[in-house]
C-alpha cells in the first residue's frame, strides 16, 4: 500500500493556500468545503484563482465519477474559467485507470499536467546568480512586473494575470514575493507564503525570451531562503509544472502525487 501522507499534505496545502488567495482577491469568494470537494473561486480574470480540488483519500470509480460530474455543474454555475486539480495518488487503482474517460463523460478536458513536491530542506544557503539582483515585490509596480512575468510565461493575456494581483496588500506585505532583476529588467519571479507550518511555493514562472540561465531556480532559492528566515519554517511544499519538475530536485523536493489539471471542455 503507498504512503499516502505527502500526497494528501500536498492537497491541503493547496486547499489551505488557495483559500487565502482567492479571499484575498475577493471577500465574498466561494471557499466552500464539500463533502469530498473543495471550492477555492475567486471568479478571477487570473484563472489560476479559480480552483477546485478532489479532497477524498481512496475515492473508487463510481465515487469519482459523481463527484467529477457535481465539479463541473459547480465550474458552470461560473463567470470565469478555471481549473479542476485532481490527485492521482488519492484514488484508488480503479478510479486512476478511468479518471480521464470519467472526466470527459462529465464534460470536462484534461488541460494539462503537474506535480506535487515536498522537502525538509530549509534553511536553504542565500542564493547569489551573477546576472541578477533579487528585488522583494513591496509596490503596485512590482505587482504588476510580477503578474506580467507570469502571463507571459504561461500564456495569459496581461490584463487577466494583473487582475490576479493588482491591488494586493498581502502580496506586498504577507506573502515573501521576489522578482530576479537582470539590468533593470525583471526576468522571473517566485513566492513563498506561510500554510499551516510549511512555505508553500506559488508563482514561480520566467519571461519566455529569458529562460534556460537559471533564473527560475535561483529567485525561488531567494523565496525559500527570505520566507525561512522570517517563519522558522523547515518543510516546504510546492505544485510544479511539466517546465518546472526537472528544477525543484535540484533544490531539495521530492516529487508524491502527479496531478491532472481539468478545464470545461469547450
Amino acid at each position: 500500500m503507498r504512503d499516502l501522507a505527502d500526497s494528501v499534505e500536498s492537497m491541503e496545502q493547496l486547499a489551505a493556500v488557495w483559500r487565502t488567495m482567492v479571499l484575498d482577491r475577493d471577500p465574498d469568494a466561494d471557499v466552500r468545503d464539500l463533502p469530498g470537494i473543495a471550492v477555492r473561486w475567486a471568479d478571477s480574470r487570473f484563472a489560476f484563482w479559480n480552483c477546485v480540488t478532489l479532497t477524498g483519500v481512496g475515492a473508487g470509480a463510481d465515487l469519482l465519477e459523481r463527484r467529477l460530474k457535481e465539479v463541473a455543474e459547480i465550474m458552470r454555475a461560473k463567470r470565469r474559467p478555471g481549473f479542476l486539480w485532481v490527485f492521482e495518488d488519492l484514488l484508488d487503482d480503479e478510479a486512476r485507470a478511468t479518471l480521464d474517460t470519467a472526466a470527459g463523460q462529465a464534460g470536462l478536458a484534461y488541460a494539462f499536467p503537474g506535480t506535487g513536491m515536498a522537502g525538509d530542506l530549509l534553511p536553504v544557503p542565500e542564493p547569489h546568480h551573477p546576472d541578477l539582483t533579487f528585488v522583494r515585490v513591496t509596490t503596485d509596480e512590482h505587482l504588476q512586473a510580477y503578474a506580467d512575468i507570469n502571463s507571459r510565461a504561461y500564456g495569459f493575456p496581461l490584463d487577466d494575470g494583473r487582475d490576479g494581483l493588482a491591488d494586493s496588500t498581502l502580496w506586498k506585505h504577507g506573502v515573501h514575493a521576489y522578482l530576479a532583476v537582470r539590468d533593470d529588467t525583471p526576468v522571473a519571479c517566485a513566492a513563498t507564503v506561510e500554510a499551516q507550518g510549511r512555505l508553500f511555493v506559488l508563482l514561480v514562472a520566467t519571461d519566455p525570451r529569458w529562460q534556460r540561465r537559471g533564473y527560475g531556480e535561483a529567485v525561488t532559492r531567494k523565496a525559500l531562503y527570505e520566507g525561512a528566515l522570517a517563519t522558522g519554517a523547515t518543510r516546504a511544499t510546492l505544485h510544479a509544472t511539466a517546465a518546472g519538475a526537472p528544477v525543484y530536485p535540484r533544490i531539495g523536493f521530492r516529487p508524491n502525487s502527479p496531478m491532472r489539471f481539468y478545464a470545461l471542455a469547450q
